[in-house]
């Protein structure tokens, strides 16, 4: 999946993820990964354990699923008023929070990776391993080589799918460019597979302000 910044590349691939693991259950759960290359100057060794470390590389996708869950919570309340409503009042002192439970909501991150339906994972600990039955979202892509992209795409298993996010024109790592970046030589190497297919969004979802930026800067 191509596109400028602010058109929605990973907010996209985590809700059709959320949907197909938690509504459809096509898939056990979600692995989520980015590559770790800062922009500008790196701040260098960060303390703690893997998750501590990746917590930065991963706010990104924490603000996005955070989106999802808070529209998620939202969407289920008004049906629930216009249900009680509709009822007059026969749902008045509301569900039992089993019966919210069982209708699908998920609180928070924390819960979706306690319950096992979302790891985050770092790249640099995906070689070896074999991956069935999961929705897989590489971020930023743009910043693998195309070896590190046929490692992570060499990993997906039996009835898992792979999603490969980035923009080209947005690259950080001093070592690749438009033409050599992994997302980019993936895209032109799969062309035809019946199994493959490449979407481009155009249309910042943003802001102005961000959609100026892509075009002007």
């Amino acid at each position: 999946m191509f596109g400028p910044a602010g058109t929605g590349k990973t907010f996209l691939a985590l809700l059709a993820a959320l949907h197909k693991v938690l509504t459809d259950e096509a898939y056990k759960k979600i692995l989520i990964s980015r590559p770790v290359v800062p922009l500008g100057k790196d701040i260098g060794y960060l303390p703690g354990i893997i998750e501590e470390k990746l917590q930065s590389w991963m706010l990104p996708i924490h603000d996005n699923i955070d989106l999802i869950l808070h529209n998620m919570r939202k969407s289920k309340h008004l049906q629930d008023v216009k249900q009680d409503y509709e009822h007059k009042g026969r749902y008045k002192k509301g569900f039992h929070p089993r019966e919210r439970r069982e209708r699908g909501s998920f609180e928070t991150i924390d819960e979706l990776v306690r319950r096992d339906k979302l790891s985050l994972e770092a790249i640099t600990y995906m070689r070896g391993r074999s991956i069935p039955f999961q929705y897989i979202i590489i971020d930023e892509v743009q910043n693998l080589s195309p070896h590190e992209v046929k490692t992570l795409v060499s990993r997906v298993g039996e009835g898992s799918k792979i999603v490969l996010t980035g923009d080209p024109y947005q690259i950080d790592s001093p070592y690749l460019d438009f033409n050599s970046n992994g997302l980019v030589v993936t895209s032109e190497k799969f062309k035809g597979q019946k199994i493959f297919s490449t979407i481009y969004l155009e249309t910042s979802e943003r802001s102005e302000l961000s959609q100026l930026a892509n075009d002007l800067l």
